[in-house]
């Protein structure tokens, strides 16, 4: 592991001194780039000055809208270089929710790719910027040609330094401080408006730092990185992991299982940072045989314990169980590459440094005893508040200061962590309370079952049953009676699904970050008769 936390409790001198610690080393690596640590610097200052030209401000916010590119770490960094804000955008936004987060979070500059996939950014932002009276500028990240008066091009970035020198944005990035916001953040809002989420420099370096000491990473480590960095677990986890540990960032612009283990192969990745369906993905491609992927060895991701064993049979033999929140600056519990196997797999890790958290009664707050479920709640490292909702963060606290994570857990005896579902998620049969993620665990250890969902229908007579969506390998799925079986093998009667329905998943509700909205399945399970 690296000697020690870097002094830096700012991203601008966090820069500065890896750039003096590892400058010849690679610190960015993607869409046909490769920039060292002293070249990242370089490149830093240089967009820094131009947005200075054009008028941004300590505290501004300053939206980027692109996929995982060398461009979008720069632009993550010089806007902190001069003070600003990062506004995270969603790529997969629809534009009705491009306009309100843009809108909501008061952005004065926006950087941004022409479109992805079928997502017309300039089309988008024509239609919508006269609703927009604070955004002043756009820097169209490929453009051919600008777009109006007020918009510029990447390219334009040598045009825009002009009067603005060096010392001036080096001297800006001293001005920033540890308790100083650096990024607004976006929820899910798969139910309602997303709340707008401000997280801080210092815990940001800091709990990044302590995520990365569990995984071990050093400056030698390379992360293989195709989750999106507008989400935490990319921009405030990965990210801050490996900077402040010196290693590199190896970005895939969107996924695409066989040009992953390209990458993976050809870059000598160490860590993995991604979803289980994505290690399923890598495993059945039929480049897999032919690509070496043995320099995987830890990372993070989430899941059941089976799906935990199948990254791991990609090689991925240290990979790291994680919980956390946005709200968490992305993690405040990881397992350490040294605990068991069985540990790693089925908790999620001791508390991080700085972190404390308590398990309680969802409605009373009155704290839970060790090994008994009840509401996660955590004081350190947390964010700043909602961005124009100091109602909403009033209520996400508890009167002890703790924050209501909405999640379900236990702790054992030595206080590692056990996650346990949402709260929203739990399901009431015949008045006992039954959190699914221990169904759907037993669900996924049958060898043809890729996921599963488990949800609660309305009945009159038990007030909920269990229901099961089943994602199956493809065209191979297996009986109902086999699942039943299973899931009477190694669980109370009560826990054992009613209903089964088995889908393709492409076909499950999706949030606009990829995460199944469990609220809409079940729907699925309208006028079906028990067993179905």
């Amino acid at each position: 592991m690296a000697a020690s936390l870097p002094a830096g409790k700012t991203f601008p001198a966090l820069l500065a001194e890896q750039a003096l610690r590892y400058g010849p080393r690679e610190a960015v690596v993607g869409s046909g780039q490769r920039l060292t640590y002293a070249e990242l610097h370089t490149e830093v200052l240089r967009v820094a000055r131009g947005l200075l030209n054009l008028g941004v401000r300590r505290g501004d916010h300053v939206a980027i809208l692109m996929n995982n590119r060398p461009e979008w770490i720069v632009s993550f960094l010089a806007i902190h270089q001069v003070g600003a804000v990062v506004v995270a955008l969603n790529t997969w936004a629809t534009p009705r929710e491009l306009e309100y987060a843009l809108h909501h979070a008061d952005v004065t500059i926006l950087l941004a790719i022409e479109g992805i996939r079928s997502h017309d950014y300039r089309q988008t932002l024509a239609d919508v910027r006269p609703r927009l009276p604070l955004l002043q500028h756009v820097v169209w990240l490929g453009a051919a040609q600008n777009a109006s008066n007020s918009d510029y091009r990447w390219n334009d970035w040598s045009t825009l330094l002009r009067g603005v020198s060096v010392a001036q944005a080096e001297a800006r990035g001293r001005e920033v401080g540890g308790e100083d916001v650096a990024f607004l953040l976006y929820s899910s809002g798969s139910t309602a408006a997303p709340k707008g989420i401000l997280l801080r420099h210092q815990a940001s370096i800091e709990n990044g730092w302590n995520i990365g000491e569990r995984q071990h990473t050093t400056a030698d480590d390379r992360i293989w990185l195709v989750v999106s960095l507008f989400w935490s677990f990319g921009s405030v986890n990965a990210t801050a992991n490996v900077l402040t540990h010196g290693g590199c960032l190896c970005l895939q612009e969107k996924f695409d299982a066989g040009e992953a283990l390209a990458l993976i192969e050809r870059e000598r990745c160490t860590l993995f940072y991604g979803t289980p369906n994505m290690a399923y993905a890598l495993q059945d491609h039929p480049d897999r045989p032919q690509r070496d992927l043995s320099s995987l060895r830890s990372g993070a991701t989430i899941g059941t314990p089976e799906q935990l064993k199948r990254i791991m049979d990609l090689g991925v033999h240290q990979i790291c169980n994680v919980y956390g929140l946005t709200e968490t600056y992305g993690n405040c519990a990881v397992t350490d590459v040294d605990d068991s196997l069985d540990m790693r797999l089925h908790s999620v890790g001791m508390p991080l440094p700085g972190v404390h958290v308590r398990i309680c009664d969802p409605e009373t707050g009155h704290e839970r005893d060790t090994g008994e479920i009840g509401e996660i709640r955590i004081k350190g490292y947390l964010f700043a508040g909602y961005y124009k909702d100091e109602a909403k963060t009033r209520e996400a606290f508890d009167h002890k200061g703790y924050l209501r994570s909405g999640d379900l857990g236990l702790t054992d005896a030595s206080g590692r962590l056990f996650y346990r579902g949402r709260i929203t998620e739990m399901v009431k049969s015949g008045g006992i309370n039954i959190a699914p993620i221990e169904v759907e665990e037993t669900l996924m250890r049958h060898p043809d079952v890729h996921a599963a969902y488990v949800v609660g229908v309305a009945d009159p007579v038990v007030d909920q049953v269990l229901a099961a969506v089943v994602v199956t390998h493809g065209d191979t799925a297996p009986s109902v009676a086999d699942l039943t079986a299973l899931c009477r093998r190694d669980l109370a009667a009560y826990k054992v699904p009613a209903l089964y329905r088995f889908v393709r998943q492409e076909d499950l509700p999706l949030t606009t970050t990829g995460k199944v909205q469990k609220l809409k399945l079940p729907s699925l399970f309208m006028d079906e008769p028990p067993g179905a």
